[in-house]
């Protein structure tokens, strides 16, 4: 799983043979969530938070700076 970036401690990272739509993971501690980047006829729309099943999810203020580095970025 290649590691992206590292954002106040969360490791932002993907995995080469996932499924649609196009996300990202964020990794912090032993938590983790994913970040759904969502196109509209090429454009970009939205990014939707969504947990990773068997995973505790990322805290509120990690979960944050998470969405936040995704849609910046």
């Amino acid at each position: 799983m290649p590691k992206l970036y590292e954002y106040f401690g969360i490791i932002v990272m993907f995995y080469s043979n996932e499924h649609e739509p196009v996300h990202v993971h964020g990794k912090y501690q032993n938590t983790e969530s994913k970040a759904e980047i969502i196109f509209i006829d090429g454009k970009f729309e939205e990014v939707r938070i969504m947990e990773v099943d068997g995973k505790k999810p990322l805290d509120s203020t990690n979960l944050k700076k998470f969405k936040n580095l995704v849609e910046n970025y």
